[in-house]
């Protein structure tokens, strides 16, 4: 992240300085998705998700996810061509990196039928990002760090005074960035299950919806910890579950057997097999 305007322009500058970054653009991006967001959840409580305001929410949302997630794939792009990168990642390589990932599902999202569960993982990101963004830009360009008094810094200290409220905000993220990240994790899980119900009734465009968010979900379990994590309890809990003496021995065993589909599945899909295997460049972060 780029850091905030010097603290030696006057106020007015800094915000321009900082207004015209594409880091801007990004920030505001998320903070538009929060309002949405919010905007949307207010109609979904009084059940008017259908209304022309919730409708508009809703699109405005991913609309600012796509944007979003297109600036950050942009600067990538962007600095391999600065740095003389002489061949851009291949599409295989490209549909690696998380980014594009949720690029994609924006857009999917953005132009498919309502499906409020979905928003709710972009939604989280953005409180992230946001607080990110307010504690190491917007609030060192309103109050840029005062200098501490000569010999007064401790050794190994830095010698400027935070903003207390952008201490309390990295706190904040510091302290709940891992559960927020299991909780996004269990979301995307279960946004799988409420697409697959769609399909099992035939509702149109469900088989089709299922087979994109199917491989993006995949992906998110070959790169995310948290996804892993999040599966691996799903399927210890089935398991203390079928173990019961109570449940027929046919469900144990079927049980064992979409487990065992599910990991030829997984060894099937696996990406590192086509981009280039364990050596691959470990894919970044999603922002």
């Amino acid at each position: 992240m780029a850091p905030p305007p010097p603290a030696s322009m006057p106020l007015q500058q800094r915000l321009m300085h900082l207004a015209q970054t594409l880091q801007f653009g990004w920030f505001v991006g998320h903070l538009t998705l929060l309002f949405c967001s919010l905007r949307y959840c207010l109609s979904y409580l009084t059940f008017n998700y259908y209304s022309r305001w919730a409708r508009f929410s809703y699109r405005t949302a991913f609309l600012a996810a796509a944007a979003t997630y297109g600036i950050v794939v942009y600067k990538a792009y962007r600095a391999r061509s600065r740095q003389g990168a002489r061949q851009q990642p291949g599409a295989l390589a490209l549909l690696g990196d998380e980014n594009v990932q949720y690029l994609l599902m924006a857009l999917v999202w953005l132009f498919g039928r309502q499906i409020p569960l979905a928003l709710l993982p972009f939604t989280v990101y953005s409180v992230f990002h946001v607080a990110t963004y307010t504690r190491a830009n917007l609030i060192p360009t309103f109050q840029p760090p005062q200098q501490t008094p000569a010999g007064s810094a401790s050794p190994g200290r830095p010698a400027t005074k935070s903003s207390p409220l952008a201490d309390t905000i990295g706190r904040f993220v510091k302290e709940y960035y891992d559960a927020s990240m299991m909780l996004v994790a269990s979301l995307e899980i279960f946004l799988w299950f409420r697409v697959f119900g769609s399909a099992i009734i035939f509702t149109k465009g469900s088989w089709i919806l299922l087979a994109i968010y199917t491989v993006f979900l995949r992906a998110r379990y070959s790169q995310s910890s948290f996804v892993q994590t999040a599966i691996g309890q799903g399927v210890a809990r089935v398991d203390a579950l079928v173990a019961n003496q109570s449940i027929p021995p046919v469900a144990r065993q079927g049980w064992e057997t979409v487990k065992r589909l599910g990991r030829q599945a997984t060894d099937a899909t696996d990406i590192n097999r086509y981009i280039g295997g364990k050596g691959q460049q470990v894919p970044k972060k999603a922002q």
